[in-house]
């Protein structure tokens, strides 16, 4: 009998703690993974989500889609609030799909799932500002504005081209935009203000990234490259508006937003104008912008005094958060586990770290304990000059970028019909944007470009299975 326990305790003993394998690498989020290949494969909610949860992922699906008008002209004045100045009318207009965002190919085009982001490139000494705004216009450019409103600028978007060789002589046309913005309305901007345009990010798994521990993010930093792998990740510090203290950044470009909530009530507000409980301010102007600032106000008593109400701002939250993550495809193909291999020979996975589990504490029960693989160490890292764009957000460099998770990848040209991958959308192939890598992933890609075309084919086989 004795011995039949001690089998038992050494069985569990090994099982916890090579839970791992046991996961599968198939579901990348874990039970909220959704075996869905379509345009929605994206917009499903968790698998294992609640029954008893999914109305109100259904009404925060609602907001997220609702289209925000313009308090002057609204027939319902006490529930709108649009701008002054505005991006976008929706959520759903930038995350089409839930998915990514692009950039315009002509300026005939709406720049609806893209903003410019705008800030003084002078070094800051305060940690808890994320960037230093210019006087006149803030932190990012405006399109569009309410009636009797004018708008900050028009965004001018050009392209300059150039050719980036093989080792073997192939040869990849790569483009770079050249973003100007035109016809100031209000002012000169600062001389030392610069402009970055920032495309919309896919919305699944959000919710998983905010269940990984502080711990198991820093455990992949290395800011001293002290292994000497020339990579050196570092967590971005970032102001948590509702705790009011640093936390460590998970969400955005450069890691600037540490939680679901605040990225969803920052988006509510810069992007179209509405104050909520983290931004009660109704105008989203600068004291320089003196006739935006006697607009009129969409604060209600109905909506706690904000254009958007504590309740709607949680159940948006509440859906970004539960958005479930596709399945992956072709998992068994040849090239698909061929291309595995390459990428972990070429040391992709030095910042596109493979799987987390996710912690035990958290708001939502069905996000805990999940081993996930979003291949990404949600650390900032040294792209290079070439991927710079001189905007510094808390410890973000204008060369440093989160390492987006590279989950559901395969599936952008199905949720989207147009689509742009990199901050700017530059990329409009997997392989345009790893050949645009650079600073701490020199190495790696002058390895990638010493690949046969058929390598290359395996690689991009894999991780579009992703």
């Amino acid at each position: 009998m004795i011995r039949f326990f001690s089998f038992i305790y050494i069985f569990l003993t090994i099982f916890l703690i090579r839970a791992d394998t046991f996961a599968d690498p198939y579901l990348p989020g874990g039970e909220t993974s959704n075996q869905v290949e379509n345009k929605n494969s994206f917009s499903l909610s968790s698998r294992n989500l609640e029954e008893h949860m999914r109305i109100n992922f259904l009404v925060g699906n609602a907001l997220f889609e609702r289209m925000w008008e313009d308090s002057s002209i609204s027939k319902n004045i006490a529930k709108d609030g649009l701008g002054p100045f505005f991006s976008a009318r929706s959520c759903e207009s930038c995350h089409i799909n839930d998915g990514r965002g692009h950039i315009p190919l002509t300026n005939k085009e709406d720049k609806i799932s893209v903003v410019i982001q705008i800030s003084q490139n002078i070094e800051q000494s305060n940690d808890y500002i994320k960037n230093i705004d210019d006087d006149t216009y803030g932190g990012q450019i405006s399109e569009f504005a309410v009636k009797d409103v004018l708008k900050e600028a028009d965004i001018i978007i050009d392209y300059k081209y150039s050719l980036e060789m093989y080792e073997d002589g192939r040869v990849v046309e790569l483009r770079r935009p050249i973003i100007k913005i035109d016809n100031l309305n209000y002012g000169e901007f600062n001389e030392s203000t610069t402009f970055s345009a920032r495309i919309a990010q896919p919305m699944i798994g959000l919710g998983l990234i905010e269940h990984i521990s502080d711990q198991s993010l820093l455990m992949n930093e290395d800011v001293d490259d002290t292994n000497k792998d020339g990579v050196s990740g570092k967590a971005n510090k970032v102001w948590d508006i509702q705790k009011e203290k640093l936390a460590i950044g998970r969400f955005g470009w450069k890691s600037a937003q540490p939680s679901v909530y605040q990225q969803t009530a920052d988006a509510f507000y810069h992007d179209m104008g509405l104050s909520n409980k983290l931004y009660s301010n109704p105008f989203n102007c600068t004291s320089k912008q003196e006739e935006c600032a006697k607009g009129i106000s969409g604060n209600s008593e109905e909506y706690d005094d904000l254009e958007v109400s504590i309740d709607q701002l949680d159940l948006v939250t509440f859906y970004s958060s539960q958005l479930g993550v596709p399945a992956r495809r072709n998992i068994d193909a040849e090239n698909v586990k061929k291309g595995k291999e390459i990428f972990f020979a070429l040391n992709c996975n030095s910042c596109h770290v493979e799987s987390f589990t996710t912690g035990d504490s958290g708001p939502h029960g069905n996000l805990k304990k999940q081993i996930i693989y979003p291949y990404s160490d949600f650390l900032l890292h040294d792209m290079g000059e070439s991927l710079s764009d001189g905007v510094s957000e808390f410890l973000a460099q204008g060369r440093e970028w989160r390492t987006p998770p590279l989950w559901g990848i395969g599936l952008t040209n199905i949720v989207s019909d147009e689509y742009g991958y990199l901050h700017d959308g530059r990329a409009r192939t997997i392989e345009e944007a790893i050949l645009w890598h650079g600073g701490e992933a020199k190495e790696i890609i002058q390895n990638y470009k010493k690949l046969k075309k058929n390598e290359v084919n395996q690689l991009l086989s894999f991780i579009n299975s992703l």
